[in-house]
């Protein structure tokens, strides 16, 4: 299996299914063929209105496919805005969802890492990649996608800046806080002392990576390690991680559309009637105490 898992192929049956994520910031829909093979996938932006974002994120996966709506056999719904999918027949919780998705990309993976728009979570999946333990904060944006898009603004940077760029750093800066608003004011501060923008990055991220090792650690780290979400396309977050956790990293090649494939990876189960596999993604939803 490739890296990304997730190449395109030819409709090979016509019982397709799909899995819709709907994150705060982005909705990504995939769609599986009857033999598993992904067959179209689609990430747009969510805006405001999530309901008109799931339904324009599966309209897109359609036309990829030439297909209508009454040829998709079983839709799940996952994310943070999950219930806005009001066609889907089933809403599964991100954290089950991103946990399948990365276990069919990484079967050899146990600790999964993702970090989304307005979330970060550390999930840890037993040999079976089934749940067993997961830690979330979803409290504050601190650490985020979201986050990232705000310090960027500040900078005068496009959020895909960031990374290259907190690469070249010579000097280290401190960022005390990941509060949206405080964090903000010391970037200010820091211009205002003449800190380089490389530095800063740098800064951010090391900031963001020891937060999130402070949630492995609640967990416990068992190797390999998945990062998915929008922020594992930020090479600076990455590279400050492996270092913080002594370990590299698995990346997927589209790391935000795990979760949506996850989604669709369950919705292949329940249409072929794999009764096991369904029970224990339903077991694991025990644990998903943001439910």
């Amino acid at each position: 299996m490739s890296q990304s898992g997730l190449e395109v192929a030819k409709i090979s049956n016509k019982t397709v299914v799909a899995g819709i994520d709907v994150g705060s910031l982005y909705t990504k829909t995939v769609f599986l063929d009857g033999d598993g093979n992904v067959v179209a996938k689609n990430i747009i932006r969510s805006g405001a209105i999530y309901q008109g974002a799931a339904e324009n994120s599966f309209a897109h996966a359609l036309e990829q496919v030439g297909l209508e709506r009454g040829d998709i056999g079983y839709t799940v719904g996952t994310g943070y805005g999950r219930a806005k999918v009001l066609f889907a027949d089933k809403e599964i919780t991100e954290i089950t969802c991103h946990g399948r998705g990365s276990h069919w990309l990484f079967p050899e993976a146990h600790t999964i890492i993702d970090i989304g728009g307005q979330d970060t979570k550390v999930i840890w999946l037993n040999a079976e990649g089934n749940l067993r333990n997961f830690v979330m904060n979803d409290k504050c944006a601190a650490g985020t996608g979201r986050f990232l898009e705000v310090m960027a603004a500040t900078m005068g940077l496009g959020i895909e800046q960031m990374g290259p760029l907190s690469l070249l750093s010579k000097y280290n800066v401190e960022i005390s806080s990941l509060c949206t608003v405080f964090a903000e004011s010391e970037i200010i501060s820091l211009f205002a002392q003449s800190c380089a923008l490389e530095d800063i990055c740098a800064g951010l991220h090391r900031a963001i990576a020891s937060r999130i090792a402070g949630m492995v650690a609640q967990v416990g780290i068992r190797e390999r390690v998945v990062m998915s979400g929008g922020v594992a396309q930020n090479i600076g977050v990455v590279k400050t991680l492996e270092q913080r956790l002594k370990t590299s990293l698995l990346i997927p090649d589209e790391p935000q559309i795990v979760g949506a494939l996850g989604a669709a990876l369950i919705a292949w189960e329940i249409s072929n009637g794999k009764q096991e596999e369904i029970k224990a993604a339903l077991r694991s939803t025990v644990f998903d105490r943001e439910a």
